[in-house]
């Protein structure tokens, strides 16, 4: 039990995982600096001469019923900065990296049903090298 649970942490894709939200967690707090320090003030500007930019007290002189726009648009902002950075920094790479390394298979229409059907027509013949058409030997 302890040597599955040791051979799955050692997994690179587990490794890998936790890089990633490790380096994910650091990008995360730059964008959330960037959008609380820039966007946010930027975003109260438009709210008007209201101290409240983009928000309204449901309730005048309850902050308990504050609704705060300002900070939903400032996630918005937040969500599409980190999903451009993801997509442009690591899919579009890995993308290209897979069109570049990985070879696809001639025949991508054959079926996992075409392809048992093959081997056992050419182990039934006794083929070894179906291109070539050299038999095996038989050791009767």
């Amino acid at each position: 039990m302890l040597k599955g649970f040791k051979d799955f942490l050692l997994r690179g894709n587990v490794l890998d995982l936790a890089v990633a939200v490790v380096v994910g967690a650091a990008f995360t707090a730059i964008v959330t600096a960037f959008t609380s320090n820039i966007i946010n003030p930027l975003i109260a500007a438009i709210g008007g001469s209201d101290e409240l930019g983009w928000g309204k007290e449901i309730i005048a002189g309850n902050p308990e019923t504050f609704v705060n726009i300002g900070a939903v648009v400032t996630a918005i902002i937040n969500f599409v900065i980190i999903a451009a950075v993801v997509y442009f920094v690591l899919i579009v790479p890995a993308n290209a990296a897979k069109k570049k390394f990985v070879t696809e298979p001639e025949d991508k229409e054959a079926s996992e049903t075409d392809l048992l059907i093959q081997i056992r027509d050419i182990l039934a013949s006794g083929v070894t090298d179906p291109d070539s058409g050299a038999h095996a030997k038989s050791f009767d």
